[in-house]
């Protein structure tokens, strides 16, 4: 509880106290706009009505949920309520999202207690409480700081069914069976609300999807098949309705969000370095432009396919190539150096790469200490390896590393931190 309070004061320090009168990203100001549209009752657009659109300005489709969560609080900002953009992140948002962000220290302690003891989860309290990614993220309009309690979430229930030994062929686990007692119904249980948090997940960033492969292979390989099945279901049912809302909106298929088609399209293309998006590659940002213009009056779920054509038709023709910018991006999403870093300030950029650097190894070897330990943490690392897949099928970013791998790596680095000390003979 110490270390919550203290997380709390820095994150709602850090928004309040230093992150004032800085300019809106893009994506921020589109998320803004998603919000009050919505609670306005403009519908799910992207456009304020008070606002000139700007013709070389780039939109993309968003996942609907952390608009939804911005839209109350927009209520709250006089110029969001006009139709107009605020000079910054309205105050009620930021400290709604300190509230929300501070979660993370309660669900990462309980991570790391459950795979390294009650040492390692006192540890990563204070860990992810004071990593400044985690802190300041709280200050931006941008759905992470309502993703990493989330996800985490669903690293904690899942966890409950997966993260267990199981003899061969799957069924109950040892210790379950020491007790004299079938977890079935609860792992039934588990596998249904991670399946529909893991949904939830997926309407915040879509990249989420990636674990449902990931998470149903494991569920598989252990023999559990209703188990997979469940989960998949489970997982389908949470985004179904919003993938049925986009089929009558778009008269297309749009499962979450059509951001995914023009993230592909950046992260495999002729000019893409490896890592970053167009904020880090102007080259590729004024291809997007001339491609826009080949295609004038398509809206974004019209040209998702359009950027998928061009980058499979990149990727056919130059194999080679491609292959050696998987390898790059493989590089870029282990090893922080790339473009979009070099984009920030020297302050942000050592407070970001430095924790991630000194985390990294003592990670390592708490990962392979929890994983001989009868609760081996198997579903977070179905989600960091979930992130790292992404990533390099689509583009390394410091945003895509944030929400999953940073907190991880905090869990992990604790369970090594609080091993038990040996006692000298």
């Amino acid at each position: 509880m110490a270390a919550v309070a203290v997380g709390l004061v820095l994150r709602l320090a850090f928004a309040l106290g230093y992150w004032q009168g800085k300019p809106l990203t893009h994506d921020e100001r589109e998320y803004l706009a998603l919000g009050a549209n919505l609670a306005q009752g403009r519908g799910f657009e992207s456009d304020l009505p008070a606002e000139p659109r700007h013709e070389r300005a780039d939109t993309f489709g968003r996942a609907p949920l952390y608009p939804a969560f911005l839209a109350p609080l927009t209520r709250f900002s006089p110029e969001l309520r006009e139709g107009r953009y605020p000079p910054d992140v309205p105050a009620a948002i930021k400290i709604a999202q300190c509230l929300v962000a501070v979660l993370a220290v309660p669900l990462g302690a309980a991570l790391a207690r459950r795979a390294g003891g009650h040492r390692a989860g006192a540890i990563a309290a204070w860990v992810v409480a004071l990593h400044p990614a985690l802190t300041w993220i709280a200050a931006y309009a941008l759905s992470e700081a309502l993703y990493v309690p989330i996800v985490l979430s669903l690293a904690l229930v899942l966890g409950g069914a997966l993260d267990r030994r199981h003899r061969a062929g799957g069924g109950a686990s040892t210790g379950a069976v020491a007790r004299g007692r079938q977890p079935a119904a609860h792992d039934t249980l588990r596998l249904a609300a991670g399946g529909l948090l893991c949904g939830v997940a997926a309407l915040v960033r879509p990249s989420t999807v990636f674990a449902v492969p990931l998470v149903a292979g494991w569920l598989l390989w252990r023999r559990r098949w209703l188990g997979a099945a469940l989960f998949v279901a489970a997982t389908a049912a949470a985004i179904a309705p919003w993938t049925l809302r986009n089929l009558s909106v778009y008269e297309r298929p749009v499962i979450i969000a059509s951001e995914g088609g023009v993230t592909f399209w950046t992260g495999n293309h002729p000019l893409a370095i490896g890592e970053g998006d167009m904020a880090a590659n102007p080259a590729i940002k004024e291809a997007n432009l001339a491609l826009r213009a080949r295609h004038p009056g398509l809206s974004p779920e019209a040209l998702e396919q359009v950027y998928y054509r061009e980058a499979f038709a990149w990727i056919r023709a130059e194999p080679v190539a491609w292959l050696w910018l998987l390898a790059r991006k493989a590089f870029f999403t282990v090893v922080p150096i790339g473009p979009s870093y070099r984009l920030h300030s020297p302050l942000y950029l050592a407070a970001s790469v430095v924790p991630y650097l000194l985390l990294l190894p003592l990670a390592v070897a708490g990962a392979r200490r929890a994983l001989a330990s009868a609760a081996p943490p198997v579903t977070l690392l179905l989600l960091v390896a979930s992130t790292i897949a992404a990533s390099i099928l689509f583009l390394p970013q410091e945003r895509f590393r944030i929400p999953i791998v940073d907190p991880a790596l905090a869990v992990f680095a604790s369970v090594w931190l609080g091993r038990p000390r040996e006692v000298a003979p």
